[in-house]
């Protein structure tokens, strides 16, 4: 994944309430980082038939004016949130799968709902999703929960020990400071003997001496750079869903990689990011690592 920091932010739209969820949360996000902000409205063209005649030219227009009043009615819903914004609107008929994975490629950052009534229904459990997680080529951000969260909230950060988490500690630091709010970093481990005997055995002080340690080398330079954003550090031996949405219950985004080798590895590709995305009381960014071309 690269990342565009002179992209736009890109919002996807299909005309449910949490598309303009989306919307006003992009709008809001790329006034904050002088960017501006691309609607786009991805509408396969239906493929229906009734007998021998195929749907033509009035349905198509009736089809893509009705996708451009979706597409007009969250640009206001933008101007409002975000007075001052550069908004494009884009029509494009194809599926939203290629279409946001596209768009990833020069976007600062996608946005999208967590449900929808049309293109991008299903939007976190089908291909779309999996798609922008997996091939995207900028950060994602899933918008659910509170649509204004108090102002002090903290931006919360899902930290493993491996070097891949790198790019989302990066894209916390940033959303915090741009915010003005402290980041919360936790870090959650397992061991791996269960309730095994051998439990009974092991130094659990070194063994979260050693977790720290992870942790402060994730975090290390970070602090400097950010010297305005105060950091709160969580290390503590827990399932990683369970202690992330417990300390998003009081956040205003939630910043995840997308793997790793540690706490939180494979967050994206299992269980664990299914249950965060699916009960995050609030929006999610999926960051994967940067690889430069």
């Amino acid at each position: 994944m690269t990342q565009h920091v002179r992209g736009p932010v890109v919002a996807g739209v299909d005309g449910s309430d949490s598309a303009l969820d989306a919307v006003r949360w992009a709008a809001v996000e790329a006034r904050r980082h002088g960017a501006s902000l691309r609607l786009v409205n991805a509408c396969p063209w239906p493929q229906l038939h009734y007998g021998a005649a195929v749907l033509g030219v009035e349905y198509r227009e009736a089809f893509l004016g009705m996708a451009q009043e979706q597409l007009d009615a969250a640009a206001a819903q933008a101007a409002e949130a975000a007075p001052g914004v550069e908004v494009e609107e884009d029509v494009v008929v194809s599926f939203a799968e290629p279409v946001l994975v596209d768009e990833s490629k020069r976007a600062r950052l996608v946005v999208v709902g967590d449900r929808g009534v049309g293109r991008l229904t299903g939007v976190l459990v089908g291909s779309v999703a999996s798609a922008l997680v997996a091939r995207g080529e900028c950060p994602v951000v899933v918008v659910r929960g509170a649509a204004r969260p108090r102002p002090d909230a903290p931006v919360v950060v899902g930290i493993d020990g491996a070097p891949d988490s790198e790019a989302a500690i990066a894209f916390a630091f940033d959303a915090a400071a741009a915010r003005g709010v402290g980041l919360v970093a936790v870090l959650t481990w397992r061991d791996e003997f269960g309730e095994l005997p051998i439990r009974a055995f092991l130094d659990w002080e070194a063994t979260m001496e050693r977790e720290r340690e992870v942790l402060a080398e994730r975090l290390a330079g970070w602090s400097e750079k950010y010297p305005q954003v105060p950091v709160r550090r969580v290390v503590t031996e827990d399932r990683p869903v369970r202690r992330l949405l417990a300390e998003a219950q009081d956040a205003q985004l939630l910043v995840l990689g997308s793997r790793g080798h540690g706490a939180v590895a494979g967050l994206l590709l299992g269980s664990v990011s299914h249950a965060v995305l699916h009960q995050a009381p609030c929006p999610v960014a999926v960051v994967r690592p940067v690889v430069q071309r």
